[in-house]
C-alpha cells in the first residue's frame, strides 16, 4: 500500500477559530468540509491535543475563514506551528467579531463561516465537529482560495504533526562528515526548527556538513516552508 495515494485528495486551507469565556484562539486545518446543503452544515475535524479542539467543545461554536493565495507563510505559521497556549494568536492580526461572538480573519480570507455545533465523532487522534451553518459572507471576490496542493506545491509548505494528514517520513541515511567548530545552529521563527549543519538537510538534498550560510537561496524549513531569511542565529 502507498500511503502517498493520500495526497491526492483534495484540501483547502483554512484558519479555524473558537472561543471559551473571554479567549480566543485559532489553528490552521485542512480538513473543513460541507455535510449537507438544506439546512447547510459544516464539519471540521481537529486534533485533540489543540487548544482550539479544547475551545469548541467547551463553546460549541467555531468559525472558518478561508484563506487565500497570497497569505504570507508567517502567517500560516503563526496559526499552523504556533500554539495558543504560549501566546495570543489574534493578537496584532485583523478580526472582527462574528454572530457567534468568534473571530473571523479580516486579512488574508476570501470568505468565512460561522457554525454552532450539533453533534461530534470521536475518531480516534482527533474529534469530527459538525454543525449548522448560522452565517457566511464572501470578503474578497477575486482572491483565490488556497488548496492544500497549492500550498505544498508552490509555497512548499509542510503539515504539522496535529493534522490529520501529518505523514511521518523515513529520514534518508547520511553518511556523517566533520563539521567546523564555528558552524552555527539557525533557528526558524516561524516553526522553532533547528537547521543544525551536523545533520544538514538530506530529505531536500542538503549534505551534512554545510553551513548555513551556504544553503541553497531557495532552500527553505523543511517544517513550515519558511525562507532563509525566516531564520535566526541559535544561541548556545
Amino acid at each position: 500500500m502507498n500511503p502517498k495515494a493520500l495526497y491526492k485528495i483534495s484540501y483547502g486551507l483554512y484558519v479555524v477559530a473558537s472561543k471559551r469565556g473571554d479567549k480566543f484562539n485559532g489553528q490552521i486545518a485542512n480538513t473543513v468540509f460541507q455535510t449537507t446543503s438544506e439546512p447547510a452544515s459544516i464539519a471540521v475535524c481537529l486534533n485533540k491535543q489543540n487548544l482550539t479542539h479544547e475551545f469548541v467543545q467547551a463553546s460549541r461554536v467555531f468559525t472558518v475563514s478561508v484563506l487565500t493565495q497570497e497569505t504570507p507563510m508567517e502567517f500560516i505559521g503563526r496559526f499552523g506551528f504556533k500554539s495558543g497556549r504560549d501566546m495570543d494568536k489574534f493578537d496584532g492580526v485583523k478580526y472582527t467579531l462574528g454572530t457567534t461572538g468568534v473571530p473571523v480573519l479580516a486579512e488574508n480570507s476570501a470568505a468565512y463561516l460561522e457554525v454552532e455545533v450539533i453533534n461530534s465523532m470521536d475518531v480516534g487522534t482527533h474529534t469530527l465537529f459538525y454543525g449548522k451553518l448560522v452565517n457566511a459572507e464572501v470578503l474578497n471576490e477575486d482572491a483565490e482560495p488556497m488548496t492544500y496542493a497549492y500550498y505544498h506545491q508552490v509555497k512548499r509548505g509542510k503539515a504539522p504533526k496535529t493534522a490529520p494528514t501529518y505523514m511521518k517520513e523515513e529520514p534518508k541515511k547520511a553518511e556523517p562528515r566533520p563539521v567546523p567548530k564555528a558552524a552555527q545552529k539557525y533557528r526558524c521563527t516561524v516553526c522553532g526548527y533547528i537547521y543544525d549543519p551536523a545533520a544538514g538537510d538530506p530529505d531536500s538534498g542538503i549534505k551534512p556538513g554545510t553551513a548555513f550560510e551556504d544553503l541553497p537561496a531557495d532552500w527553505v524549513c523543511p517544517v513550515c516552508g519558511a525562507g532563509k531569511d525566516q531564520f535566526e542565529k541559535l544561541v548556545e
